[in-house]
């Protein structure tokens, strides 16, 4: 088996190779939107793109279906676009290196697309199949939702037909889920004061790395490290010590992903130099003893480099450094009636010097409105302490909130019984689905969320559970056939 076209169930494989074959990094998804067009059309499907970059196809029902609910099947166009520092990858022109190992397929060195690409290839499969029971069905395929759910908040009220939102954008097989977290951004921004180098100092690169990662909503809970806090962590014990002083940081790249690498130019008095270095072993050491069970191969390393033509204030760096160590972070709270679902979160996502500021950029999670909001008021707080130039809050986005009384849920949850002799798991999911957004547009839509098994979304260690695919595309193919009436 030389590639995963090769792979069964055939029709989503084939569908995924090509997708993986198209550039589509979220906010770069003009030749992905040019693939699919020509797709749809190559395979005669009516298919029309909105003002938003969001693709819509149909296909009518199959004789006999044509008394059955119309079902929408939706997923997002983008992937995220994380690599490992060795890796030599431009997301905006080269093919994802997919391969199979054992019963996974991963990707070398780079997230592998499988959220949502699995999702999108598995429409794609419904749309040219012949051999499907189905009612109406409509393919929304949505723009730039790893981003900002562009797409998302763009489609308009009224475009769409049917009753039932089918999302297939969930991340293991044998869940179905019935709601999600909203969403928050933050943006905090310190103005840029230079000071002089001293004389007689040397120049070191620190670096923070060999960090898991994952996607900041479901993998929060997980324990991992986060470079941005473990290396300020670093300078908030020694700076003083060994007059460290920053001239640029450059941590995390995605709010949606957790920080796996941050680097700083720093300087310090040469003398000093020998002590700095024992000190970085020390440090990465106790790293390592943290982390043993989560973040086993994480690394703190500093290598002689070029003199920077300035450094950071030192009263500035005194109070971004507090600012960063003291800022929520992680799980703040799980959902007292699901105890293994993350209720309310921030990811201290990116830290970047930039020109004459210092940005940073986190994303709170929260199922409850009311948690997210006070969430925010303590992220002020901390930045308003420190003296921040600039704090914005955007991007918001709703939660959905689960029906007990949706008529699909019951339909797939008696499907997924008959067919696998077990129970499906209901759950709610601390991610961002677009269906909070797209329900609030469509408010009298019936929806669920499920998929195959991905693990570690959002980061190179992203992987698809081959065997998951085969069980998540018979399932959709019966759910299609038993969907409700009319």
């Amino acid at each position: 088996m030389d590639t995963i076209k090769d792979l069964q169930p055939k029709a989503i494989w084939e569908n995924f190779y090509k997708l993986t074959q198209v550039p589509r990094p979220s906010n770069h998804e003009e030749k992905a939107r040019e693939f699919m067009m020509n797709w749809a059309k190559e395979h005669h499907i009516d298919a029309r793109m909105d003002e938003a970059g969001n693709i819509i196809m149909t296909k009518p029902a199959t004789p006999g279906m044509e008394n059955r609910k119309g079902i929408i099947l939706q997923g997002h166009l983008d992937m995220v676009p994380q690599k490992n520092e060795d890796t030599r990858h431009d997301f905006t022109k080269d093919p994802i290196d997919a391969y199979i190992d054992g019963e996974w397929v991963r990707a070398k060195g780079t997230t592998l697309g499988a959220d949502n690409g699995m999702g999108v290839a598995a429409a794609m499969a419904v749309l040219t199949a012949t051999d499907i029971q189905h009612g109406p069905i409509e393919v929304l395929i949505t723009a730039t939702e790893e981003t900002g759910m562009d797409g998302a908040n763009g489609l308009k009220p009224g475009v769409l037909k049917g009753d039932i939102l089918l999302n297939l954008d969930s991340e293991t097989e044998g869940e179905l889920y019935v709601g999600c977290a909203g969403g928050l951004d933050a943006t905090v921004e310190f103005n840029y004061k230079k000071a002089a180098v001293p004389a007689g100092s040397k120049a070191y690169k620190l670096a923070l790395k060999g960090l898991k990662g994952g996607h900041s909503g479901m993998d929060i809970n997980l324990g991992r490290g986060n470079s941005n806090k473990l290396l300020f962590r670093f300078l908030k014990t020694h700076a003083q010590e060994l007059n460290l002083q920053i001239a640029t940081i450059n941590g995390g790249s995605l709010r949606n992903a957790i920080p796996r690498e941050t680097f700083a130019v720093i300087t310090l008095p040469a003398a000093n130099a020998d002590k700095f270095l024992a000190k970085i072993k020390e440090a990465e050491a106790i790293y390592k003893a943290e982390l043993i069970e989560k973040d086993p191969d994480v690394k703190l390393s500093a290598e002689e480099t070029e003199m920077p033509a300035h450094v950071m204030d030192a009263d500035l760096q005194w109070r971004l450094t507090d600012a960063i160590l003291g800022c929520p972070n992680g799980t703040v709270r799980m959902i007292d009636s699901m105890p293994d679902t993350v209720e309310t979160s921030n990811n201290l996502a990116i830290v970047q010097t930039r020109d004459d500021k210092i940005v940073i950029n986190t994303l709170m999670r929260s199922s409850v409105e009311t948690a997210k909001d006070y969430l925010a008021e303590c992220l002020q707080s901390v930045f308003e302490l420190a003296k921040a130039d600039n704090i914005q809050f955007d991007g918001a986005y709703p939660g959905w909130k689960p029906n007990p009384q949706s008529a699909i849920l019951k339909s797939m949850q008696d499907t997924y019984r008959k067919m696998f002799n077990k129970e499906a798991r209901i759950m709610a999911v601390h991610a961002g689905l677009e269906c909070g957004i797209l329900g609030a547009k469509y408010p009298g839509w019936d929806m669920i969320s499920f998929g195959p098994t991905i693990c570690h979304p959002h980061s190179p260690d992203e992987k698809v559970n081959i065997p998951s695919v085969g069980k998540f595309w018979e399932f959709l193919k019966e759910t299609l056939k038993e969907a409700p009436k009319k």
